[in-house]
């Protein structure tokens, strides 16, 4: 590490699952060193953003979906994945990295396969508990292989490097939270029970069409803030909207409906007697540092049907409740929210058990990490140029 400045060069994003840790990671370190830090990601995806409001500089490189299934964009992206590592291998070269630290989707193999093929000490990180295809290929090529969970180990196979259960690194900021604040900024009653719905950074059209449905009998002993997605991804804002100005005007000011949310989620989660979601990596992590009881509703088809287990993990604890979705409906999920609104004591028993998953030095234990891969000797840059 040259100068005391870690060169930090970062490979992966597609999701806000794969963005936030990085973003996390980030932050520790700069408390602890000054960063150098480089992003390697796609043109579409959430890291372009993530990079910009860090204050990290962002290149691109092409990326295509890893697939296990028959495609007709396979053989598009078969050409596209080559070609980002080649890109990827020339932004390795310029920047000339300490350190690669991947957090996983398929944009982090290219970085990933450069890196190796420079020789600069690779760390990796998997925020569910199994491990994707784009994690198990760079556990081919990584010196180290952080996992959020250490069920993921049983999926690696063979991995050539050292594996670390450290956790999934949550924001600190959401840890800052006030109740208080959240009723002010909405307008809402602190002596209400209030229920947070979300469907991740995308939203999910699922679960918004349930909600939708079930709001003239939520709300009639509820407060709901409703994080619902981008109208781009699912089409639902405008419609949902329009369906709080059609409640009476008693329930509409108990609705609350946003496409996503910033600053103020932390106070959301503060003042939630109880999430409702989906089973994200980043989601699981948040409930269980935040010791919030849950009702999760995995996303189906996701890869490896990571959602169901990343929400068994709370599950299993006693700290959620699982609805899958070709269970979800109205009156199922509005029977669910009512049993735990009426038990205290159970929802008490839940954020306990939440509390008990959560790893809440995650961000520093992959630091540590990363600063002890940068003491290793630097890689000959003058080689194979």
């Amino acid at each position: 590490m040259g100068e005391d400045v870690l060169r930090l060069l970062i490979g992966g994003g597609g999701t806000g699952g794969h963005t936030q840790p990085a973003v996390a990671v980030l932050r520790a370190l700069r408390q602890r060193v000054p960063v150098d830090a480089v992003w390697i990601g796609s043109a579409s995806g959430f890291e372009r953003h993530a990079a910009a409001a860090a204050g990290v500089r962002f290149c691109v490189v092409a990326t295509g979906k890893l697939r296990r299934y028959p495609s007709i964009r396979t053989l598009v992206d078969a050409i596209r994945v080559p070609l980002g590592i080649l890109q990827a291998y020339r932004y390795v070269r310029a920047f000339r990295p300490n350190v690669v630290f991947g957090t996983g989707g398929y944009v982090s193999v290219p970085t990933v396969v450069a890196a190796a093929w420079a020789h600069c000490p690779i760390i990796i990180h998997e925020q569910t508990a199994t491990a994707g295809l784009a994690t198990r290929i760079n556990a081919r090529f990584a010196d180290v292989i952080a996992l959020s969970y250490s069920a993921s180990e049983r999926a690696l196979g063979r991995p050539r490097g050292h594996v670390v259960v450290t956790g999934n690194p949550v924001r600190p900021e959401l840890l800052d939270g006030k109740a208080a604040r959240a009723y002010r900024h909405f307008d809402l009653r602190p002596d209400i029970p209030l229920i947070y719905v979300t469907g991740g950074a995308s939203g999910a059209h699922a679960i918004n069409l349930v909600i939708e449905r079930a709001l003239p009998e939520l709300l009639q002993r509820t407060q709901v803030v409703h994080q619902c997605g981008p109208e781009a991804m699912n089409g639902d804002y405008p419609r949902l909207l329009a369906r709080k100005q059609s409640l009476p005007a008693e329930l509409a000011e108990r609705y609350v409906v946003r496409e996503f949310l910033t600053e103020e989620l932390s106070d959301v989660y503060a003042a939630a007697w109880l999430v409702v979601g989906r089973a994200g990596a980043s989601t699981v992590a948040e409930l269980a540092a935040l010791g919030k009881p849950s009702i999760l509703i995995p996303l189906p088809g996701a890869s490896g049907d990571e959602q169901t287990l990343n929400a068994r993990v709370l599950v299993e604890a006693g700290a959620a409740l699982l609805l899958p979705q070709r269970e979800l409906n109205e009156a199922r999920l509005l029977a669910l929210v009512s049993d735990l609104l009426e038990n205290e004591h159970r929802r008490m028993q839940m954020a306990n058990a939440a509390r008990r998953q959560a790893r809440l030095d995650a961000a520093e234990r992959l630091a540590d990490l990363i600063l002890e891969l940068a003491r290793r000797p630097a890689p000959e840059w003058t080689l194979a140029r």
